[in-house]
Parts: structure tokens; sequence; C-alpha cells
């Protein structure tokens, strides 16, 4: 299990950017098609922007036409922590950082094989590193 990063509502927002600092920490949603890791293709890691955990390795991303970039699997399942979301009308299984708590995005059940999953994240809450080792 990670260590967990604890910080005040103050010290996040004086960290992060002010659109980080809304997707991480208020559980915003960055618009479609506009975040910075949507059509990258370079091989690489995503860490989590508020803590850099690492959560994807470049060869799990892909284009699901969504908006937003897309992974079939995480690095490590316990990088993660999920709810239940019941937000805007609908039911969503919510993604955080099981280090810093900071949202992700969500998981959906329409992925491609070998999971099924896509996990739809707000690049603004990703960091990528590039050329770091695969998984």
């Amino acid at each position: 299990m990670p260590k967990k990063v604890e910080k005040t509502d103050e010290q996040w927002s004086r960290e992060l950017s002010p659109e980080a600092y809304k997707v991480l920490r208020k559980k915003a949603t960055e618009r479609p098609f506009t975040g910075e890791y949507v059509a990258n293709k370079e091989d690489g890691t995503y860490r989590c922007a508020g803590c850099g955990a690492e959560l994807f390795a470049s060869e799990t991303k892909f284009d699901s036409g969504c908006g937003w970039p897309s992974f079939y699997d995480p690095v490590s399942k316990d990088q993660l922590e999920f709810k239940l979301d019941i937000s805007h009308f609908m039911t969503r299984t919510e993604v955080l950082c099981s280090r810093c708590g900071g949202h992700l995005g969500h998981v959906f059940d329409d992925g491609p094989e070998p999971t099924g999953k896509r996990y739809c994240i707000n690049s603004v809450s990703l960091k990528f590193d590039k050329g770091a080792d695969k998984k």
C-alpha cells in the first residue's frame, strides 16, 4: 500500500495549477479533447499530478474517441481507489489516486481486451514521464 500524502486544502491550492486543483481536489472534469495527453503516443509512464504516484504505462493507453486519455489497465490496482459516483444524473465508478486521494476520472466496462476496462482520465490529473521504464 502506498504511503498516504496528506495536505490541507490550502496547501493543495498553492501547489497545483488552478485547473489541476479543480480536477484533483474538487472533482471537476476538463473539457473533452482539450487535455495535453489525449493524443500523446510517446512511450513512458503517466503519474499522478498531485503526488507523483505511478498510475498507467503508455502501452496500456488506447484511443477510445471519448476525448480524454484512456487506459485499459493501471500499473497496479493498489495505486487506485474506486468510489461510486452518482453525480450529474449518472451512476459511474470514480477513480482516485490511492496515495493522495486526487480525483483522476472514471472507469467503464467498455474497454478493449485483455481487461475490458476503459480508465477515462483527465489529462490535468496526470504528469507524463517520457521514456520511463515500461510495466
